[in-house]
């Protein structure tokens, strides 16, 4: 649960012991310490530092977690776990910012990634429906409602899918 500046100190740490081990003639250290900085870099690309933004975002420090989400250098490489809540994260906070084209544009690449469950699922596709509803586009909307309808197990879900529907239903 490191930022990318801590990463990047531990990875240098591995490196730099692995070169002392060589110079003391220790080769299974130095391959051990360069197998570590090989994983601190693997895990910098796959894993970035999704889990440290988790922790700011729902402490509601949306700055800070938009701030850690930047670091991630490429989006596209993340592991498909962690892709899912950075979109979702990213979709989030582009919504309270009102950015709403940013927001579905997000929330749209999260709906192709697992998250933790059905119904953060059937929230992803109830924002979606909200902003379809914003744009005054009744088919996506209800399509999103439909579906979200089947992943949807909270009743807290279902009583804003209700909603949603019915104001769909009145365009």
């Amino acid at each position: 649960m490191y930022n990318a500046k801590g990463r990047y100190a531990l990875m240098a740490i591995f490196v730099i012991a692995a070169i002392v081990c060589l110079y003391y003639n220790q080769t299974q250290l130095a391959a051990f310490g360069g197998l570590l900085a090989a994983f601190v870099l693997w895990s910098h690309f796959k894993h970035s530092s999704i889990v440290l933004a988790s922790k700011y975002y729902q402490q509601g420090n949306y700055e800070r977690t938009e701030r850690i989400l930047l670091e991630v250098p490429n989006p596209d490489r993340l592991a498909k776990k962690r892709r899912g809540y950075y979109e979702f994260m990213k979709a989030n906070i582009a919504l309270k910012n009102g950015e709403f084209d940013q927001a579905e544009h997000h929330f749209q690449i999260a709906s192709r990634f697992p998250l933790g469950g059905t119904n953060d699922k059937a929230f992803v596709l109830i924002h979606l429906a909200n902003l379809a509803l914003r744009k005054k586009d009744k088919a996506r909307s209800t399509a999103y409602i439909q579906r979200a309808k089947e992943l949807a197990v909270t009743p807290k879900a279902k009583e804003i899918i209700t909603k949603i529907e019915i104001e769909a239903n009145g365009l």
